[in-house]
């Protein structure tokens, strides 16, 4: 059974802890939760989760969408800032760009708890899976059961954003610094789309007569891969491994199409970013990130995964 669950874990953040940092919430019951794109399918499990607890919990939450544009996001949360709020909750549509924001938040006295997404910099609290243990789960079970000098090639999501890297680390180094036999043919950024990825896996079998095995970043880009394969009626034989076990993903696995998903806990780091949220509304500022686990989904224990 190729089931790998680690338990929940609360990690000291050092000076990311905001109460460390001396930010203990800006005295406002004002809660906004920035999306970075609501069309992310994964992404709105972990939003509906964060509202059906919020809604629970009798917290007032203001719901935005940035469209996947990190201009947009930031003049969403400079206008939020400018208005005051108890926190932030904030998936990032731009790790990078959204900095500076986070640290006016910051300076207002604002909280800003990142979900899912990693940012570049500023003093934030996680609610988060550690992606590289994710990349190293896909790349134990590639390594055990690719054949010998197989054929592979790898989809990331998005080589500016940390979940897509530390994705990539945890499966390089899992398994082809383990199995040296193992050729990447080529590896591409899929902006973690379907449609990207069904577009490269083609332009792929035009250009390799035999690939074994596909690695992708998330199980939408698995699934773009697995569409080209079938219809070159090419899935056959090639073991493909995708993250999230989202439901079309859950279900690939189930018909025998996809080898393994990983489960990205969605509820849980929901639910997990309002608690985080609940600490500064309530007084008691939380000090440390909140890790979620993944877990390993084959075939072998997908009526767990349900």
């Amino acid at each position: 059974m190729h089931l790998r669950k680690w338990g929940l874990m609360l990690v000291s953040t050092a000076c990311l802890g905001l109460v460390g940092c001396g930010l203990t919430g800006a005295g406002s019951d004002r809660v906004i939760y920035a999306n970075y794109d609501d069309r992310d399918g994964f992404c709105t499990q972990i939003k509906d989760a964060f509202a059906a607890k919020a809604k629970a919990d009798g917290i007032q939450v203001e719901f935005l969408d940035a469209k996947n544009d990190g201009n947009m996001q930031i003049d969403q949360l400079n206008e939020a800032i400018g208005k005051g709020a108890g926190a932030i909750v904030l998936l990032a549509a731009d790790g990078a760009s959204i900095v500076k924001t986070i640290e006016k938040a910051n300076d207002a006295g604002i909280p800003v708890i990142t979900v899912n997404r990693s940012v570049a910099g500023g003093k934030v609290l996680r609610a988060y899976s550690d992606d590289v243990e994710a990349g190293r789960m896909q790349g134990e079970y590639m390594a055990a059961h690719l054949p010998p000098n197989a054929k592979i090639v790898y989809l990331q999501g998005d080589g500016t954003q940390g979940s897509a890297v530390g994705r990539w680390e945890g499966f390089k180094a899992a398994c082809l610094d383990k199995r040296p036999d193992i050729q990447l043919l080529s590896f591409v950024d899929a902006g973690w789309s379907k449609a990207e990825a069904l577009k490269t896996m083609t332009l792929w079998m035009n250009m390799f007569p035999e690939i074994n095995g596909v690695v992708a970043g998330n199980d939408e880009m698995a699934l773009g891969a697995i569409a080209a394969l079938k219809g070159a009626n090419r899935l056959k034989g090639c073991l493909i491994s995708g993250v999230d076990a989202t439901p079309s993903g859950l279900a690939a696995v189930e018909a025998g199409e996809m080898a393994q998903t990983i489960k990205q806990d969605a509820k849980a780091q929901g639910e997990g970013a309002l608690t985080l949220v609940e600490g500064f509304l309530k007084g008691s500022p939380p000090t440390d990130d909140l890790a979620i686990p993944f877990t390993s989904i084959t075939a072998d224990n997908i009526a767990q995964a349900k």
